[in-house]
C-alpha cells in the first residue's frame, strides 16, 4: 500500500499559489461562496479530470473516501456537490484564464531549446483547433446544428513543447481562419496551418514580417514566375516562385509566394506548400507543414464536458481552462 504523498499533492507543488490568489482578487473570486475557495474549486475540477469522475456526487464521494488526506492535497476545506455546482455557475472564468496564461508564461521557458524535428531557430506555431461535442439537451445554449451542440477551441501551440500560446473558445459554427484577427504576429516567427486560409489574412502575416506555410488549396490559381534548383533525392519535386492570378486574390495579396512540391516517399503522397519565405531551403519548408500533426485535448476536454456537473453556461470555461493549467503543471514535472 502506497503510503506516501498522492500524485495530486505532487502535482499540485508546482502551482504558484501567490499568483493564482492575484488572479482571484483581480476578479473578486472570494466575494461569494466563501465555503468553497477558489482553489478548492480548482482542486475539485483538476481532480475530477485527472480521476475520470462522472458527476457531482462521484466527486463527493470520492473525495470524502479520502478522509484524512485531503489537506495534503492541498483542500483546505469540505467538497459538497451542491456548493461546487454554485461555484462553476457563479465564479468568473476568467481567474482561470489568467492562471493558465501564467504558468504557460513559466513552461515556454522550459523548452525554448527543445528541438522540433526542423532545422529551424525561429519560433514555429500551429493554428489547432477542437470542436467539442455537447449534449443538446444538457447544453441547449450551444446549439451548433438540428439535433447537434457544440463549442470550438482555437488554439496556437508553441510547437516546441506543444505549449498552447493563445486559446479562444467560440460558438461551433467559427471558422478557424477568424481567429488570426485576434492575434498579434511575432515577427520573425513562422505559422503553421493545416486549413484554407484567405489570401487577405495571410498578407497581414506578411506586412507583420511573420512567415507562414499552408498547403496549397486544391482550386488556388498561381502563375509560376520562377523555377529553383532542387534535389529530387529529398523528396522535393519543385520549388517556384509564383503569383495568384485571381483578380479578388491578387488586390489582396500582390506580393509573390514561393510554392514547394514534395513527395512524401512513404505514402506515395504528393503535397503542395504556399509560404512567403524565400531564404529557407525547400526541404525545410516541406518539413515544417508535413512533420507536425494537429494537437487536440478533445480525448481531455471532451469526455468530460459530457458530464452532468457541467451542464451549465459558465462551467464549461473553467473546465476547459483548468485542462489547460493541469496540462501546464505536468509539463513542469516532466521538465525537472
Amino acid at each position: 500500500m502506497n503510503t506516501g504523498r498522492t500524485v495530486v499533492s505532487q502535482l499540485v507543488e508546482f502551482l504558484p499559489h501567490q499568483q493564482f490568489q492575484k488572479c482571484v482578487d483581480r476578479y473578486g473570486g472570494s466575494r461569494y461562496l466563501k465555503n468553497l475557495s477558489c482553489w478548492d474549486q480548482y482542486l475539485a475540477i483538476a481532480f475530477a479530470q485527472l480521476t475520470y469522475r462522472e458527476s457531482l456526487r462521484d466527486i463527493e464521494a470520492c473525495l470524502g473516501s479520502i478522509g484524512s488526506k485531503l489537506y495534503h492535497m492541498g483542500f483546505r476545506g469540505k467538497v459538497a456537490r451542491s456548493t461546487l455546482a454554485d461555484a462553476n455557475e457563479a465564479r468568473d472564468w476568467r481567474i482561470y484564464a489568467d492562471f493558465a496564461q501564467v504558468l504557460i508564461a513559466i513552461a515556454r521557458p522550459l523548452y525554448e531549446l527543445d528541438p522540433i524535428g526542423v532545422d529551424l531557430d525561429q519560433s514555429l506555431y500551429a493554428l489547432d483547433s477542437t470542436t467539442i461535442d455537447l449534449c443538446l439537451a444538457l447544453f441547449p445554449w450551444a446549439k451548433f446544428r438540428k439535433h447537434k451542440a457544440a463549442v470550438k477551441m482555437h488554439t496556437f501551440l508553441d510547437l516546441r513543447g506543444n505549449i498552447p500560446t493563445f486559446i479562444r473558445i467560440t460558438e461551433g459554427r467559427v471558422h478557424d481562419v477568424n481567429i488570426l484577427d485576434e492575434i498579434m504576429p511575432e515577427p520573425g516567427a513562422f505559422y503553421v496551418m493545416d486549413l484554407d486560409v484567405d489570401f487577405e489574412r495571410l498578407f497581414f502575416l506578411t506586412l507583420s514580417s511573420a512567415f507562414f506555410v499552408v498547403r496549397t488549396k486544391a482550386n488556388a490559381l498561381l502563375q509560376r514566375r520562377y523555377s529553383h534548383k532542387i534535389d529530387k533525392s529529398t523528396g522535393v519535386r519543385s520549388d517556384h516562385t509564383v503569383i495568384l492570378t485571381p483578380f479578388g486574390s491578387a488586390s489582396v495579396y500582390p506580393d509573390a509566394l514561393r510554392r514547394v512540391t514534395f513527395l512524401d516517399v512513404e505514402t506515395k503522397k504528393r503535397f503542395k506548400f504556399l509560404t512567403n519565405n524565400f531564404t529557407l531551403p525547400a526541404l525545410v519548408i516541406a518539413q515544417i507543414c508535413n512533420n507536425w500533426e494537429p494537437i487536440s485535448t478533445k480525448t481531455v476536454v471532451r469526455p468530460q464536458a459530457r458530464r452532468r456537473f457541467l451542464s451549465e453556461a459558465r462551467a464549461l470555461p473553467p473546465l476547459i481552462f483548468g485542462t489547460m493549467i493541469n496540462s501546464s503543471t505536468v509539463t513542469f514535472e516532466s521538465s525537472t
